[in-house]
């Protein structure tokens, strides 16, 4: 993974406090081979319940600025779905399988 261990714990601190304690963030995409280098972060955010759109837009901004201000300006890229309810996108499947699960509720 190449996330400092600093950068995974702000990620992770980050989530809890916009999406609860009980939410998943798994880290996907060039970030997890350690053989790349570069790219932006690509998280998938698994919360416990699902969040109506406004909600979800609200969180979203929330956890972006967070993340900005303590990472500094930088790509970050993420999705969000809800546990335990099934979600089409190939990119939420994608991150499940090759990702690393960085917060398990």
């Amino acid at each position: 993974m190449r996330l400092t261990p600093e950068q995974a714990a702000i990620i992770r601190s980050a989530a809890a406090e916009v999406f609860g304690t009980d939410a998943r963030v798994w880290l996907f995409g060039s970030r997890v081979d350690d053989a790349r280098r570069g790219g932006d972060i690509d998280l998938l955010i698994e919360t416990r319940d699902r969040l109506a759109p406004a909600e979800l837009v609200r969180r979203r901004t929330r956890y972006a600025a967070r993340l900005y201000r303590s990472l500094g300006e930088q790509r970050i890229d993420m999705v969000i779905t809800a546990q335990g309810e099934p979600d089409p996108r190939p990119v939420v499947a994608e991150a499940q399988r090759h990702g690393i699960l960085m917060v398990d509720a």
